[in-house]
């Protein structure tokens, strides 16, 4: 089963905000991230090679939002900036 056009895009936007994350230097990589927050790696890179698949669990949201302050608004819709609000 596949994900709605807007829970993709949800996806991919969390996506951007890990390798926002990691370009920045914030988090030392994906590995790094799944294994801090308990994730497993091999669910977290199928969803990435396919952003339609309905693996994404609301917990890795909170993640970025609690952990990192990625602005939730931002994660869920698109419309503001990735940090703060």
């Amino acid at each position: 089963m596949t994900q709605t056009s807007d829970s993709a895009a949800i996806v991919r936007r969390f996506f951007l905000a890990l390798d926002t994350l990691k370009d920045t230097k914030v988090i030392h990589g994906l590995t790094n991230f799944t294994e801090e927050h308990g994730i497993n790696r091999r669910n977290l890179y199928q969803l990435r090679k396919n952003p339609e698949r309905r693996i994404l669990q609301v917990s890795w949201l909170a993640y970025l939002v609690n952990d990192y302050g990625v602005n939730a608004h931002w994660l869920l819709t698109g419309r503001g900036n990735i940090f703060g609000k």
